[in-house]
């Protein structure tokens, strides 16, 4: 399904670009860390919005730089309950050159933006990097039956929707087989890779050809190369 393969690789996309941004955001802030002057600061008030319902509160800091000039910024990180206190001591950062950009030392003060953005470019990547590997595997896996399966005839079963996969609210077709192995009377189920559309009144055999592992039945692909493609 072509909305899968979409899906797939712009999950790995935005997820990569997400990382590449985190990394960058996490560099930019390890230099600012790195030059940044440290001065006394105090909270003096709150800035407040709201956020999904809530009231969220940034700090607002004053500080005085080396040479004791008077300087006042909002806290780029806001939270509820509010993280510090009115009156409460805090320890600043800001840069010699802009003493405006500054910002209160602490680890979610300063990487929140590179934690967040790198915990969702993992979970994009991990997501669409999953579904590509599967069918890197599932494509190696039906190759190497092609190649070397040992062909049985299986007895078809039914028809049966694959709930677990779900796509823009629809779920894909599976075809259902079985066979019953004579050599060790072992009954093995068998099931199609997806297929995006009922393939009910396209089957006009009582059988399909499963290609099994010659040394492991549970490994196999069934052939529904007789199906239409869709348009």
């Amino acid at each position: 399904m072509k909305t899968l393969s979409i899906i797939k690789y712009t999950f790995a996309v935005i997820g990569l670009a997400m990382l590449v941004g985190a990394f960058f955001l996490y560099q930019n802030t390890s230099e600012f860390v790195s030059t940044a002057i440290v001065a006394e600061g105090e909270v003096v008030d709150f800035e407040t919005h709201k956020s999904d319902g809530s009231t969220m509160y940034a700090p607002v800091v004053n500080f005085r730089t080396q040479d004791d000039a008077p300087y006042q910024f909002v806290s780029s990180v806001s939270s509820n309950p509010a993280s510090y206190d009115i009156g409460e001591k805090v320890e600043v950062l800001y840069s010699e050159a802009n003493p405006q950009d500054a910002q209160i030392n602490g680890v979610v003060s300063l990487y929140l933006g590179a934690i967040i953005l790198s915990v969702m470019g993992g979970i994009f990547f991990l997501i669409g990097g999953v579904i590509i590997l599967v069918g890197y595997f599932q494509n190696k896996n039906r190759d190497y039956l092609q190649a070397n399966g040992r062909p049985v005839q299986a007895t078809f079963q039914g028809v049966s929707l694959n709930e677990s996969l779900s796509v823009n609210g629809r779920n894909p077709y599976v075809i259902i087989a079985q066979w019953l192995n004579p050599a060790t009377n072992e009954l093995h189920e068998f099931e199609s890779d997806n297929i995006w559309f009922d393939p009910q009144d396209f089957i006009k055999s009582d059988t399909l050809t499963v290609l099994i592992d010659p040394n492991n039945a549970k490994k196999y692909w069934m052939d529904i190369g007789f199906l239409p493609k869709k348009a």
